[in-house]
């Protein structure tokens, strides 16, 4: 698939924003501990990834109903789905000045389509040593979801199965999606609203 930015202007992908919020100071802190000027952009991101991967839980994984939204919140609480996991990936590499963005797919809510679907965010980065932008999904993995930082060939967490509807949105957003936005801030049991209430389509 190939992959459109939504702006021709990399400056765009650095941008901090109420859910990007890599001024804080627990943002600055993880900075500090995560990475050091010897580090190239690529070992920044897969360092980053894999932190987020494996040590922010997803909340519906571990059952919480905590909902958190903003890269400091999910920091702060190590807990949260798909799209504050992004939050909070997008917030540690811009403050890198690595770009950054967010990535859509549709996907069965559970496995078969009569339960549902919803949208599930990833993020885009963008390698100036590379000239090219890769995705990758931090959602974290467990039985059956194996997702792994690649520069070669991407290893998401999920396949898309378009004859049943599935699809892989093409764009690159510069911010996450109002949809997604949206459904974080409307609720308070994350538990009810990721069966309930997310998004199926954008």
């Amino acid at each position: 698939m190939k992959l459109i930015c939504e702006s021709d202007n990399l400056d765009d992908y650095l941008l901090e924003l109420n859910e990007v919020n890599y001024s804080d100071h627990l943002i600055k802190r993880k900075t500090d501990e995560l990475f050091n000027p010897n580090q190239t952009e690529i070992e920044k991101a897969k360092i980053a990834f894999e932190f987020i991967r494996d040590e922010i839980s997803h909340s519906w994984d571990i059952q919480s109903e905590r909902v958190t939204c903003n890269a400091s919140e999910v920091l702060n609480f190590k807990e949260g789905i798909c799209y504050a996991k992004s939050h909070l990936l997008a917030s540690l590499l811009r403050s890198q000045g690595i770009p950054t963005g967010f990535c859509y797919q549709r996907l069965m809510l559970f496995d078969t389509p009569d339960k549902g679907y919803c949208i599930h965010a990833l993020n885009a980065i963008f390698f100036k040593s590379l000239n090219k932008w890769i995705r990758v999904d931090s959602r974290g993995n467990k039985k059956g979801i194996d997702a792994q930082f690649s520069i070669e060939e991407e290893k998401l967490a999920f396949p898309i199965n378009e004859e049943l509807d599935e699809k892989d949105y093409p764009i690159i957003y510069i911010k996450p999606h109002p949809r997604t936005v949206a459904v974080l801030e409307e609720h308070t049991n994350a538990l009810e609203m990721y069966r309930n209430h997310l998004p199926d389509r954008l």
